[in-house]
């Protein structure tokens, strides 16, 4: 039987196109948050992640991510959103309610945003 090793910190993988998914996050209450999404989307390739706030990421939580996913800093939500339509990107938000579709299952177009609201009033 083959042993079993685990990896870690290991470079991105290169992607064979851009990847175009792109995250804007609503004013999120902690920067544990901010570093916590940073960190996951590096791992899924998103380069980019608008944000309407003004927290800092943490490194320790984030890691290697930090250094491949830039950070844009807007105002508020509401502009970003529509400039990001007018681009040609589908809006899609990320939020757990009564009337939701599962993530899994929903088809995302080829250029998307996904919003992603606050910890605690969500969108």
């Amino acid at each position: 039987m083959p042993r079993f090793e685990q990896l870690r910190h290991r470079p991105p993988s290169p992607l064979a196109e851009p990847r175009e998914l792109v995250l804007a996050c609503a004013p999120l209450r902690s920067r544990v948050n901010l570093s916590r999404i940073v960190r996951v989307s590096g791992s899924m390739g998103v380069t980019r992640i608008h944000v309407t706030d003004s927290l800092r990421l943490d490194r320790k939580i984030a890691r290697e991510a930090a250094d491949h996913v830039t950070i844009a800093r807007h105002g508020s939500l509401a502009p970003l959103l529509k400039r990001l339509r007018s681009d040609g990107y589908r809006l899609a938000g990320l939020e757990q309610s009564v009337g939701s579709e599962s993530l899994f299952e929903h088809r995302f177009a080829s250029k998307t945003a996904l919003v992603v609201g606050n910890e605690r009033r969500g969108l």
